[in-house]
C-alpha cells in the first residue's frame, strides 16, 4: 500500500481521486509530503492521480454507561491542517499503532479538534452499520447521529455506507435523508481499491467536493459503486464458530441467542436497520443519489474459471482484459455487450453481463465471514453444456 502500488492500481481500475489513508502515522505522513505535489484546491498528486489527505480514527470510550466504539473518517486540505490534528490527537492514543490509531476520545471531542484546527476539514462516520465498531452498530453504537456527536451533529453531512450496506439500505430509515451517502473500498492492498466507489462531474478540487456533499448535489454527485450488500461480512445475524446464519426475524425468533453455545448472536446490519428504520424493505428515497451494485472483475473472473481470485492466471486474465478493453470499471458498466462477447472468454463476459443485470445469488455474510457469491445460475451451466456437445 505504498503511492506506487496505488497509483498503478488506481490506474487498472479507472480511479481518478485516493484518499491518502493514515496522515496520523509519522512515517507514512513523511511519505507523502516528500512525494505529494500540491494540484487542484486542497488536493494533492502523485503519478498522475489525485489524492486526498485522509486518515481513520477508532474512537473507543464510554457514554451513558455503555462502552462506544465509532469509526471516523477525517479529510483535510492542508498539511498545515493535518499537523493540528495530529497535535490534537496525541495523547488520546498511540498515532504510531499499525492501522488505524485507537483513540481514548469521544465523537465530540473530536470534533472539537478536527474543526479547530480547520473548519474546512471534515468528518465522515465510516462504515456507519457494521457491528463492533461504528455510529450504528448494534454491540457498540448510538441510536441517532445526535446521541454520538451532540452539538457537532450539524456538521456531519456525509455518511459512509460500509461494504454491508448500500444506500438502499440507509433509505429505510427517513432520519439519514439530509446526509450524502458516501461508498468508500475500505481497501486494505491495492487490489481492492474501487470495490466501493463514488462518482462525480465537477471540478477535482477539495472545496468543491466538500461543497457537493454538504449540498447532496444529484446534479454532480451522480452515483456510488456499492458491493451487493449481502456480500458485506455483517449482513446477516449470527455465529460464525457455531455455523449460525440468521435472518432478523429467525434471530428474534431465537430472542437473538446461539441455538448451538447459548451466547448472544452477533446482531448484523440487517437486524440493526430494521430496528432503527421506519420505512419498509424496498423504498426508493425520491430524489437521492443513484447507485450501483458491482463485482470485482477478478472475482467475476475466478469464478469462470473456478478457482481462487488470488490464482495467477486470474490475474493474467484481468490484465489482459484491461489492456484489450480499458479500465476494470469500463469493463465492468460501460463496455458495450458485442464488444465484451467479442473480446472476452465467452464465460467471462456472460459472468460480467449476469451482474450488470442483477442476476446474481448470495449466501449472506455473517458474523466475520464474507458472503458466498453465485454469479452464474443453472440456465448458463445448461447453456455451457449444450455448446460443448455440440
Amino acid at each position: 500500500m505504498d503511492l506506487d502500488h496505488l497509483v498503478q492500481w488506481a490506474k487498472l481500475k479507472g480511479i481518478s481521486l485516493l484518499g491518502t489513508g493514515d496522515f496520523t502515522h509519522y512515517l507514512w505522513l513523511q511519505e507523502l509530503k516528500s512525494k505529494l505535489k500540491p494540484a487542484a484546491n486542497g488536493l494533492f498528486s502523485y503519478g498522475e492521480i489525485n489524492f486526498i489527505l485522509s486518515t481513520e480514527v477508532s474512537n473507543i470510550y464510554s457514554k451513558d454507561g455503555r462502552g462506544r466504539r465509532v469509526h471516523n473518517v477525517i479529510f483535510a486540505p492542508d498539511f498545515a491542517s493535518v499537523e493540528k490534528i495530529n497535535d490534537g490527537l496525541t495523547g488520546f492514543g498511540k498515532l504510531s499503532a499499525d492501522g488505524r490509531p485507537m483513540l481514548g476520545l469521544d465523537c465530540v471531542s473530536l470534533m472539537e479538534i478536527v474543526l479547530g484546527a480547520n473548519p474546512d476539514c471534515f468528518v465522515v462516520p465510516a462504515h456507519i452499520w457494521t457491528p463492533w465498531y461504528s455510529l450504528f452498530g448494534a454491540n457498540s453504537g448510538f441510536d441517532s447521529i445526535e446521541e454520538c456527536f451532540g452539538q457537532y451533529a450539524k456538521d456531519i453531512y456525509a455518511l459512509e455506507t460500509g461494504l454491508s450496506s448500500d444506500p438502499g439500505t440507509n433509505w429505510r430509515w427517513s432520519a439519514l435523508d439530509r446526509f450524502s451517502l458516501i461508498s468508500n473500498s475500505d481497501a486494505h492492498s491495492p487490489s481492492r481499491l474501487g470495490r466501493e466507489a463514488n462518482v462525480f462531474d465537477c471540478e477535482l478540487d477539495y472545496y468543491t467536493i466538500l461543497d457537493v456533499l454538504k449540498k447532496k448535489d444529484k446534479r454532480r454527485f451522480l452515483s456510488t459503486v456499492e458491493f451487493f450488500p449481502q456480500e458485506g461480512k455483517y449482513h446477516f445475524d449470527g455465529h460464525r464458530n457455531c455455523n449460525i446464519l440468521y435472518s432478523p426475524a429467525e434471530s428474534r425468533s431465537k430472542n437473538n441467542v446461539c441455538p448451538v453455545c447459548a451466547r448472544p448472536l452477533t446482531i448484523g446490519v440487517m437486524h440493526r436497520v430494521e430496528q432503527l428504520g421506519d420505512r419498509p424493505e424496498g423504498y426508493v428515497l425520491e430524489g437521492a443519489v443513484p447507485f450501483k451494485n458491482l463485482i470485482p472483475l477478478d472475482e467475476i473472473i475466478a469464478e469462470a474459471k473456478g478457482m481462487g481470485k488470488a490464482a495467477q492466471s486470474v490475474e493474467q486474465e484481468y490484465r489482459l482484459m484491461i489492456q484489450k478493453l480499458g479500465s476494470e470499471f469500463d469493463i465492468l458498466v460501460n463496455v458495450p455487450e458485442e464488444e465484451l462477447i467479442k473480446s472476452s472468454a465467452p464465460r467471462i463476459a456472460k459472468g460480467i453481463l449476469n451482474v450488470r443485470q442483477g442476476k446474481v445469488k448470495i449466501v449472506p455474510g455473517y458474523d466475520g465471514v464474507y458472503g458466498k457469491l453465485e454469479i452464474f445460475g443453472e440456465e448458463d451451466t445448461k447453456a455451457e453444456k449444450q455448446l460443448t456437445l455440440f
